[in-house]
């Protein structure tokens, strides 16, 4: 089992609940409301130093008397470790403190768990739907209760769909970013079109 459980129970104590290693990752849940200042402590603490955060996800399990899970995974550049820190949140209350002051890149990934599941990331400067619009109604396509075809008719998904604006919900930021690929060479924007990816020089061999 990875020594960052052992260190996580001496400064954390009752607030690190249960650990377990499967498939050789360690696995240590935390109470979900302290959830963000055990996850700084990680990244910051000496000998810890998980600066590289991987994922931000969630699980719900078939058990409807099962908490959501919200899974953090971490890594250690220094250390070349791995640890997955889990919260559970009762369905009642889907709300965990977001984790974006400390790693600015859980902005996204925190945005997909919202949307998907509908769990709230107290703090996050910019919450709202990423992989379906704004006003989709439908609800959260990855919890257990969704419909596999949706709770609407096909004709009624499209006739939404057809309505939405999404340059509506981008940024001036996000948009300038998209207008930008029609500056690019011609050249660059056919491979792109063709999904080509370039390649960068091995040192030496520029």
């Amino acid at each position: 089992m990875n020594p960052s459980v052992d260190a996580l129970r001496r400064q954390f104590r009752s607030t690190i609940g249960r650990a377990l290693v499967s498939c050789g990752d360690t696995i240590v849940y935390v109470e979900a409301g302290r959830v963000a200042e055990v996850l700084r402590w990680l990244k910051e603490t000496a000998g810890q130093q998980y600066n590289y955060l991987v994922d931000v996800t969630a699980v719900e399990y078939r058990d409807p008397e099962r908490p959501i899970e919200v899974v953090y995974e971490l890594f250690s550049l220094e250390r070349r470790a791995p640890l997955r820190v889990k919260a559970e949140l009762a369905k009642d209350r889907l709300e965990v403190d977001s984790v974006v002051p400390i790693w600015a890149g859980a902005n996204w990934l925190e945005r997909e768990v919202y949307d998907m599941f509908g769990i709230t990331f107290r703090g996050h400067p910019d919450l709202r739907r990423i992989l379906m619009w704004e006003t989709y109604a439908e609800g959260y396509p990855l919890r257990k209760d969704f419909p596999l075809r949706g709770r609407f008719s096909r004709a009624e998904q499209v006739r939404q769909a057809l309505g939405t604006s999404p340059e509506a919900h981008y940024s001036m930021e996000e948009l300038s970013i998209a207008d930008a690929y029609h500056e690019l060479p011609e050249d660059m924007r056919a491979r792109l079109a063709k999904g080509e990816r370039g390649v960068i020089p091995e040192p030496g061999h520029e």
